[in-house]
């Protein structure tokens, strides 16, 4: 009998305290709850975690070993599971080869198109891959774009030889690469570089004839500056240390390549045309007006090849990325766009009952756009498939056939079943979220008058139309539009002309030892407090170094790793998990060893740990609204939310000078009521005399702002332009306005 619910019993991932419920399939199911209640730890980390390892347990062995791994929840039993589906917000890994079109498969399409009725005909399908030497222009390898020296760079004019005028590496001190300029009896080296003449600087930089026209010819083997840095730099195949990659980084640019233009390709693929069009120009097309090319080949033969490419294409402009064109860069998407082109490829499946699972599906949509992805969310639905989401928009809410709210708190606090049922229902509970609906954040009426301003000039980046824009600096500047209206462009633009600290969606720890106080920089004060009370060197009470058990490393546990099969974890049976070696221990402050400082919350430890350094650092933290979280907990379980508000709470602790903050989309993972906090803690920036500039899509962080800065009117092509600037209360005539009427 076909189970019609999915039940758990007892579940206890995380922070879930022995949770049961039972989730009816074949509908649209809302997870929701304050930031770090336990949503992700349910649908994603038990639900998804499951339904993913079971159906890796149906492969050999051999395949087995090759999928990704789910680590098994902790309950007492699931069932009722399908073959799982998760699209989540990871931004899409790959290089500077993986483009829009190539991780849609589209790219595919063409190839096989243009390899059937192009003219010339050029060859087969594997005559037009980038990546694949049949097919990639020779001179930049199919990347597109050529690394060349910043000459510009390389000197610096008012400075001799003696004083370091050779900024590359290497060439200061007196040392061997000096000599070779400084000691040849060509150069003055004690004369500023500004001095020189014209000729004798081209001698120094790019030797050859400029070096023979000299009054004293270098030696034979005499090399320029320019042809040295590019010979040990840039034409080394052998992989490149980090402190050469820093080099490049400083003293290299990209520039599109002279021979393809950009197009990847060698000139025979260069040249075939279909419909008018070459493939290059085609990549170089929005995907809506290319939407329009492919119906334009009437042949029978590739009728199936079109009507796939255009399948695929209608399916990105339905998903709101019209804007993008196939030539984009993966490493240049958002994670919003990521997971919108990472459900195309299941629009036009046929499975049924399966099970989709999605974290914030409207991450980086604007009001305005969020009905194509409510609509999505049905199509897949209604095909007889059981759709999770975890969101806090009221729009997706809205349209649930069942929410499930968690909590009633975060952390230790949450992990509670505390409602499920319809909207109507969900708006009349005292519920976080009910309460949170009701409320609204009104329009900011009395804005923060503005210190002063900095310009971003003539920005030409992706769609951005030579535009220059003042930032009014000290105050909150908001920067609105529809997807794709550019901008990110201008945040990048604005950063790229003036300094700037970037807070954006990137994870804030990648392994299991950092934790809040690690990442913040706390933690060697609370070394240090355990090394005045014990007379111990602070390193021995850092799991990371001497004080660490040496059996499991300052991990606690220890890992088995059985290949196929899902790897064991085991508490460390030498330091109980307790991490430290015993003389370690046995040293305490308040009658806390080091290991039971990392058990302790946020808020507790303020009030626990006698040392006015730790304490101010960790206010930090409660202040975001991370006083639930220990002090010990890896920064690999936060939510999303929890992450962000990490990284803005070290910076409310280290900034001191005027600084300029840039933030993208910070209310991404957050619950309607942690909107308000956030809102507080940049306010709390902006009291110190910095700048805050904010990308985002939520309206309540829109309606206070003390700037607004509105781009479009459409994506892509169609947005680059400022629709508005100025205070909030004034918008009108913009998708934007539309929004703050309506919401």
């Amino acid at each position: 009998m076909l189970e019609r619910t999915i039940r758990i019993r007892s579940a206890r991932t995380n922070n879930l305290k022995r949770l049961d419920v039972e989730i009816p399939r074949g509908r649209l199911v809302v997870f929701v709850g304050i930031s770090g209640s336990g949503k992700s730890s349910l649908v994603f980390d038990t639900i998804a975690a499951e339904a993913g390892h079971q159906l890796n347990e149906t492969y050999p062995p051999f395949v087995r070993n090759r999928l990704p791994k789910w680590s098994r929840p902790e309950t007492e039993g699931i069932e009722g599971l399908s073959p799982v589906v998760v699209i989540n917000q990871r931004r899409l890994a790959g290089n500077a080869r993986s483009t829009v079109g190539t991780i849609t498969d589209t790219w595919t399409h063409l190839r096989l198109l243009f390899s059937r009725v192009g003219s010339p005909h050029v060859g087969e399908s594997n005559r037009f891959p980038f990546n694949d030497p049949t097919g990639m222009c020779p001179t930049c390898s199919g990347i597109g774009e050529v690394v060349v020296s910043a000459v510009d760079r390389f000197l610096d004019l008012d400075k001799s030889l003696a004083e370091g005028a050779i900024l590359l590496p290497g060439f200061g001190d007196c040392g061997y690469w000096y000599s070779r300029y400084a000691d040849i009896g060509s150069f003055d080296a004690d004369t500023p570089l500004r001095e020189w003449t014209q000729e004798e600087r081209r001698a120094l930089l790019h030797g050859g004839e400029h070096a023979a026209r000299l009054g004293t010819r270098p030696p034979k083997d005499y090399e320029g500056i320019v042809e040295r840095f590019e010979r040990i730099h840039l034409r080394t195949t052998d992989n490149l240390s980090d402190r050469k990659r820093e080099v490049i980084a400083r003293f290299t640019h990209s520039r599109v390549c002279p021979d393809c233009h950009g197009d990847r390709l060698n000139e025979a693929a260069r040249t075939a045309t279909v419909a008018g069009l070459t493939i290059g120009e085609m990549a170089r097309m929005e995907i809506t007006e290319l939407l329009g090319v492919p119906g334009k080949v009437t042949d029978p033969s590739v009728a199936p090849v079109v009507a796939a490419l255009e399948e695929r294409l209608r399916a990105m402009v339905t998903i709101g990325l019209g804007y993008l064109h196939l030539g984009r860069a993966t490493t240049t998407l958002s994670g919003g766009e990521s997971q919108r082109i990472k459900t195309v490829k299941h629009l036009g499946s046929s499975l049924i009952e399966m099970l989709y699972v999605f974290d914030e599906p409207t991450v980086g949509l604007h009001p305005h756009d969020i009905a194509s992805m409510t609509t999505l969310l049905r199509q897949l639905r209604d095909k007889g498939n059981t759709v999770l989401v975890v969101e806090h928009d009221p729009a997706v809410m809205e349209i649930a056939d069942q929410i499930i709210e968690i909590g009633p708190d975060a952390g230790a606090g949450g992990g509670e079943l505390v409602f499920q049922g319809t909207f109507d229902e969900l708006r009349k509970a005292r519920t976080a979220t009910a309460v949170a609906l009701e409320e609204r954040v009104p329009i900011t009426t009395g804005p923060r008058k503005a210190t002063g301003a900095i310009t971003v000039a003539n920005a030409t980046r992706n769609n951005l139309k030579e535009l220059t824009v003042d930032i009014p600096t000290g105050i909150l500047t908001v920067l609105t539009g529809v997807a794709g209206s550019g901008k990110s462009s201008l945040a990048m633009e604005m950063v790229a002309q003036h300094d700037a600290v970037v807070i954006d969606q990137k994870p804030v720890g990648t392994n299991r030892r950092s934790t809040p106080v690690t990442y913040t920089g706390t933690a060697p004060a609370i070394r240090k407090l355990f090394a005045e009370h014990s007379g111990l060197p602070a390193n021995r009470f850092s799991a990371n170094s001497e004080g660490a058990c040496p059996d499991c490393k300052g991990l606690g546990v220890i890992h088995t790793d059985l290949a196929f099969m899902d790897g064991q974890e085991t508490v460390c049976e030498t330091c109980r998990g307790r991490r430290f070696i015993d003389e370690v221990l046995r040293h305490r402050v308040n009658g806390l060893s080091i290991a039971d400082i990392d058990d302790l919350t946020i808020t507790d430890a303020i009030g626990r740990l006698p040392d006015k350094r730790i304490r101010e650092a960790l206010t930090q933290l409660e202040r975001v609204g991370l006083g639930y979280l220990r002090l010990g907990q890896p920064l690999t379980t936060l939510s999303g939310g929890e992450c962000r508000r990490v990284k803005i709470a070290k910076e409310l602790r280290e900034a001191t000078e005027p600084t300029l903050y840039v933030l993208d989309e910070p209310t991404t993972g957050l619950h309607l009521r942690d909107t308000t906090v956030l809102l507080d803690v940049l306010g709390q920036l902006l009291d110190r005399g910095h700048t805050v500039v904010v990308i985002e899509h939520n309206l309540d962080v829109i309606r206070r702002a003390d700037w607004l800065i509105d781009l479009g009117p459409g994506p892509g092509r169609h947005g680059g332009r400022v629709l508005y600037q100025g205070p909030v209360d004034r918008i009108e005539g913009t998708a934007t306005a539309a929004a703050l009427r309506d919401g």
